[in-house]
């Protein structure tokens, strides 16, 4: 999948994406930030499926 990409400066506190970066587990702030907005939007996404269908849904385990 091609990702839009467009250069941007924002300010940063550094040590929070340095932080972050060892926590995600990537090798650049720009990586760190874009792993953290997408897990950002998953997770709405998941409270948003959750809120509507939450406790509605059955799983059953795999190969079952």
């Amino acid at each position: 999948m091609k990702m839009a990409v467009k250069i941007t400066s924002i300010r940063l506190d550094t040590r929070l994406a340095d932080e972050a970066m060892h926590v995600l587990n990537v090798n650049s702030r720009s990586e760190a930030v874009h792993t953290a907005l997408r897990e950002v939007v998953a997770l709405e996404k998941f409270k948003a499926v959750m809120k509507k269908h939450g406790g509605k849904l059955k799983f059953e385990a795999h190969g079952k």
